[in-house]
């Protein structure tokens, strides 16, 4: 009787379902552990926006402390900021995520001082910091706050005829202030000359594109500066002279960065590619295409600066400096010399095209040591003061590079990367009749089309 009940079909196939059952359990509980433990998607937008930048992976993946992130919020409003705060918590196991509902734990919330939800607070040790909303750029922004001790100032110089950081016309620098204190540097206006010295309390000093001479002290206040340790964005326009504005030579600040190594050249380089037209730019932006190995520009290969109105440099190193380049223009590149244009027009000359360096970086070595390390000083030198202007600095990696430079010059190279990304705007712009053709096509051709082949099918069969 046994052995009949075990040989008849409904037991064979009991079993063969029992053990189905349990092997789609095993698989089932398998991919769940695998998926919890490793956690991976696949980002196929064209800007990798669900992707973190590869600045904050390295930053977080690099972190040498714990650090805690709690998110208060109602329960229904964790999905919100589990995506995003999810993938940090991939990154290192130094750093976790607490999700918490401030009226479901009062108490926790008070201890915090929370006061709304969808607050975000970072935490490592006893220090503390607070993200303005559930952004990559603001998260990423209070993980360096969390580690970095002093404040970093960065001073920009002015009356010489230098961009504002206060106005908000296309030439000011209210853009790079944002950016600049987004990424915790606090910006300060000096006026050297008024008072040809440098405070102590500027981590760095940005020369911001004079349109005038510099009298002579303050030239030596800047030259002090940097040979005492100091570090120094150098931006230098094209002496032009043309119906609109006037731009002087500054022969006695120049004399001092050709003693450094490198020598700005009195030309205008002229894109003659093409490219530009695509985004809207004339011959007079010169893109940057071709990077060198320093750290500033080590990871930006694969994108391109635009440096409106940018003059070339000649970078060779002396006996007390190590210069080298970092950006310059395509192979399509002219050098225009003659820039006196009294109708507002540079004329495009005529000859061979050719590769122009448009930026360079340097170190000068002081001589003095602290606490056991040489003490050197650092500079930055750009041909464009306009590339870091509100117009400009939105395009390819220009907001990169001038924070990759602010960053290699206050010591900062693990900070230098690329950026969290701004969200792209990819809406499809449809005039009145492209409009009333794609409502025609939707609402009346395609069910009309449905319609008749349905008929014909049922004509067909019957």
């Amino acid at each position: 009787m046994s052995n009949t009940w075990m040989k008849s079909r409904q037991t064979k196939y009991t079993a063969y379902a029992g053990v189905y059952i349990v092997v789609i359990i095993a698989v089932l509980a398998t991919v769940n552990f695998l998926a919890n433990r490793y956690n991976k998607s696949f980002d196929a937008t064209s800007n990798k926006r669900y992707s973190l930048s590869d600045q904050t992976i390295k930053l977080v993946s690099g972190l040498k402390q714990d650090v805690t992130i709690s998110y208060f919020d109602e329960t229904t409003g964790f999905a919100k900021a589990k995506d995003l705060l999810d993938r940090y918590d991939n990154l290192s196991t130094k750093l976790s995520v607490v999700y918490i509902d401030p009226f479901k734990k009062p108490q926790l919330a008070k201890q915090f001082g929370i006061t709304q939800t969808g607050t975000i607070v970072l935490q490592s040790g006893d220090k503390r910091q607070e993200a303005r909303s559930v952004s990559e750029e603001e998260l990423t922004s209070a993980i360096i706050r969390l580690q970095k001790t002093g404040d970093r100032t960065a001073c920009f110089t002015t009356g010489a005829g230098e961009h504002s950081l206060e106005d908000t016309t296309n030439s000011s620098y209210a853009g790079v202030k944002e950016l600049v204190e987004k990424n915790n540097y606090k910006t300060q206006v000096i006026n050297l000359i008024e008072k040809p010295e440098v405070p102590a309390g500027c981590s760095l000093v940005v020369v911001a594109g004079p349109k005038v001479d510099y009298p002579q002290p303050v030239v030596d206040a800047l030259k002090k500066y940097i040979e005492d340790g100091g570090r120094g964005l150098f931006l230098s326009d094209p002496p032009l002279k043309t119906g609109k504005e006037t731009v002087a030579e500054n022969k006695a600040l120049l004399d001092v960065l050709n003693g450094w190594g490198v020598t700005l050249q009195a030309n205008l380089i002229l894109d003659t590619s093409g490219l530009g037209g695509l985004y809207g730019m004339g011959p007079e932006v010169a893109l940057a295409t071709r990077y060198e190995t320093h750290p500033i520009v080590r990871e930006m290969k694969r994108t391109a600066t635009a440096f409106p109105l940018v003059r070339s440099l000649d970078v060779k190193p002396t006996d007390k400096t190590t210069a080298e380049k970092l950006a310059s223009t395509s192979k399509n590149s002219i050098a225009a010399t003659n820039l006196n244009a009294a109708g507002g027009a540079i004329t495009m000359p005529k000859g061979d095209t050719q590769s122009y360096t448009v930026a360079a970086a340097g170190t000068y070595r002081t001589g003095k040591q602290n606490n056991n390390n040489n003490v050197e000083g650092r500079f930055i030198v750009v041909g464009s003061s306009d590339w870091i202007s509100n117009y400009a600095l939105g395009f390819g990696g220009n907001r990169d590079l001038v924070m990759n430079m602010l960053n290699w010059l206050t010591n900062d190279e693990d900070l230098i990367s690329i950026r969290p990304k701004d969200p792209e705007d990819r809406r499809i712009q449809l005039t009145g009749s492209q409009m009333l053709m794609v409502r025609m096509v939707s609402q009346f051709l395609i069910p009309i089309f449905v319609i008749i082949f349905g008929i014909m099918v049922w004509w067909r069969r019957r």
